[in-house]
């Protein structure tokens, strides 16, 4: 027996090597396989959602298939129901998982298991084959050791990392293996490479085109001394045995991407397309710079859940990211779901997308606005239930009462667009109860017109408390209302005021102000009439009695 099969039989003693022909492994059926594979190490960031959006919807336009691995080879950075809180967050956007995990406890597809600690066996098995071809070997240094190592290049001046005469247990010897392992030194085992640094390449990315690559030439780890595997490993072992036919990932892996193809061809795998994404920017100070896990709260996925933003304004702010053409498409095609949208990687930013809040936002109220009363009162009802428990009480105490708050000028051909976040309700409804009234104004006291007198201004309101009908239609309404007006020296048109501004106090506008400000202590509210014919006769004399004792 040669000396690599000696040294794989010694640190993989037992274990039967995979061969480069893996005669049992299922095939997969389908022509696109894509995958999501986060570390459960924290929340998930927009970047992410917006990778594994992008691999959902390429899968499922293809009729393919889309798989969630959790990469949890990191034991010291994992958080607690970091898995949970992966797949919460996916499902939470309407991201639809075929196969792979689907609970801390379950998964469901025959490519598992899809967790990479229950997947040490296999590794093991592609790393003994790699040592008995004399494509890896096993490395004995400690921290310290590698340290010292990089800082004598540093002084040097020259590339840090593990590679040339660099690489010191490169061609170490069976015997000082066997030394090393009596002494019960821990080892990794690294990456024989063969690359040339000075060697340039070129390779076809799906959304960066051709990109200029070179060799890799470091010896890097592919088994930890835990024996789980490093991210590098794990991604080329993985992707092979899951089939995956598209890898969708940032572009900081793009530096990496050497070192996957070299371990591919190695092992004679089929290599799988990459697509890398560009990072998602913010602005901060007038310079751009990506989006931080660390110091931005807007990089996390719950932050839009926990704000508020629907999930269908989440994702379709996403896809225009991806596809700027999406936006024209929505103007054609408003009543059809995002999911009818095709998806093309060769027309992302290659440079990377800015956030923009207010895009978001008028991305949010076009959705809402095309909800109907009852989406829009779930999907309150919903998140208050998550973050606002005393409103939530006051939604399902409150049902159809809210139901005819939520048609206010919404099944018109220009339906209002106030609300952009479920956040946003309570704010804008606030009106429409006493108790939410009453606490509003303690700390924003309605604001009259100031070119009127208080004493106009409340006999005004003190007035129309006897003058208004709840049984007109809206036309009806609005005469009545030039009457009141002109009863109170003010012009029934707004034309005959501008003609002769003199000759009036205000015209009938003024007149409207003053009550919409009376009932709803704002100056910009939706319909007046709509307002008060769902608050009804007495609540609209109630508030303006309450409204005028104030002023």
């Amino acid at each position: 027996m040669d000396k690599d099969k000696l040294v794989a039989e010694l640190l993989f003693p037992g274990v039967v090597p995979i061969h480069l022909e893996v005669k049992d492994l299922v095939l997969r059926k389908e022509s696109i396989v894509t995958r999501f594979a986060p570390s459960p190490t924290g929340f998930i960031h927009l970047g992410g959602l917006f990778a594994a959006l992008v691999s959902e919807r390429l899968a499922h336009q293809g009729s393919g298939v889309f798989f969630l691995r959790i990469e949890d080879t990191d034991k010291k950075r994992e958080v607690e129901d970091g898995v949970q809180k992966i797949i919460n967050a996916v499902t939470a956007f309407g991201i639809n998982i075929d196969e792979g995990v689907m609970s801390e406890h379950s998964e469901i597809g025959e490519y598992g298991p899809y967790k990479q600690s229950e997947r040490k066996s296999i590794y093991a098995k592609v790393v003994k084959h790699l040592l008995e071809n004399g494509y890896a070997y096993p490395c004995f240094c400690s921290s310290e050791d590698l340290e010292a190592t990089r800082k004598v290049q540093e002084i040097q001046k020259i590339r840090t990392g593990y590679y040339s005469k660099w690489a010191i247990h490169r061609n170490i010897s069976l015997e000082e293996i066997k030394e090393n392992l009596s002494r019960g030194k821990s080892f990794v085992v690294r990456l024989k490479s063969s690359g040339d640094i000075n060697n340039k390449f070129t390779f076809r990315d799906l959304i960066k085109g051709e990109v200029t690559l070179t060799d890799n030439d470091q010896d890097v780890v592919l088994l930890k001394s835990d024996k789980l595997p490093t991210y590098h490993f794990a991604h080329v072992v993985d992707d092979y045995f899951m089939g995956t036919t598209h890898i969708v990932r940032g572009d900081e892996w793009l530096s990496s991407l050497p070192i996957h193809l070299q371990l591919f061809k190695i092992l004679g795998w089929r290599i799988p397309k990459y697509a890398h994404l560009s990072p998602i920017l913010k602005l901060d100070a007038g310079v751009k710079r990506k989006l931080s896990k660390r110091k931005d709260a807007e990089a996390a996925a719950d932050y839009y859940l926990e704000k508020g933003y629907p999930v269908e304004a989440v994702i379709e702010y996403l896809i225009n990211i991806a596809n700027s053409d999406f936006e024209d498409w929505k103007k054609q095609n408003p009543n059809l779901p995002n999911s009818k949208f095709e998806i093309r990687l060769d027309k992302f930013n290659k440079s990377g997308a800015l956030l923009d809040s207010n895009k978001l936002i008028y991305i949010s109220k076009d959705v809402i606005a095309r909800m109907s009363p009852e989406d829009v009162y779930a999907h309150t009802l919903k998140w208050a239930l998550d973050y606002d428990s005393l409103f939530a009480n006051k939604l399902k105490g409150n049902r159809d009462y809210f139901l005819k708050i939520f048609a206010i000028e919404r099944n018109i051909s220009k339906p209002r667009k106030d609300l952009g976040m479920w956040s946003d309700v309570k704010e804008s409804v606030f009106y429409f109860f006493e108790d939410l009234f009453k606490d509003h104004i303690i700390n924003h006291p309605p604001s009259y017109p100031e070119i009127f007198s208080k004493k106009t201004t409340k006999e005004i309101i003190i007035d129309y408390i006897s003058h208004y009908r709840d049984n007109f239609s809206k036309d009806e309404w609005f005469s009545a209302l030039k009457e009141f007006s002109e009863l109170h020296g003010f012009a029934k048109e707004v034309k005959v005021y501008k003609q002769d501004s003199s000759s009036f106090k205000g015209h009938v506008g003024d007149v409207a102000m003053i009550l919409r400000v009376a009932i709803t202590s704002m100056s910009k509210a939706p319909d007046l009439y709509e307002i008060m014919k769902v608050m009804g006769k007495e609540r609209v004399k109630e508030r303006l009695q309450f409204s005028a004792d104030r002023i």
